[in-house]
């Protein structure tokens, strides 16, 4: 049965300390994806091409959202991590205790948008590093 997105929520870090971006209002990602290698030999069947699994890739995660720098805690910390480069732990949480993803992911974009009919807005992006881990509660 299909499930509301709202109450998805996107921390940064893992302790008690782990502050919720605020203002969001989308989520995209992961995207993984496996590279094949080809390893057909003359010797293929049928002559059919053969594969076996390459390395994996976990993709990047797209947020946008409304700009609150002065109290949307979480946009500002994308920035500096943006600004430094460092390496950081983020969690994507379900709502309704639905469950979560955890990974550790670098922030390679971060922009502002003002239009005359809208809202100030926001989006990053965050490069996933490692192998993520898909967390479903029953």
């Amino acid at each position: 049965m299909a499930k509301r997105a709202l109450g998805t929520k996107l921390k940064i870090g893992t302790d008690v300390s782990a502050v919720a971006v605020a203002g969001l209002t989308s989520i995209v990602g992961l995207e993984l994806s496996a590279d094949t290698i080809d390893v057909t030999t003359l010797d293929s069947d049928g002559g059919y091409r053969e594969f076996i699994a390459g390395f994996k890739d976990a993709g990047e995660v797209s947020l946008e959202g409304f700009l609150e720098l002065e109290q949307g805690k979480g946009q500002k910390e994308l920035y500096d991590l943006y600004d430094s480069g460092e390496e950081e732990d983020f969690t994507i949480l379900f709502p309704k205790n639905m469950g979560s993803w955890q990974f550790k992911g670098v922030v390679t974009g971060f922009s502002t948008g003002a239009s005359l009919e809208d809202p100030l807005s926001f989006s990053a992006t965050i490069k996933v590093t490692g192998k993520p881990t898909l967390t479903i509660t029953p």
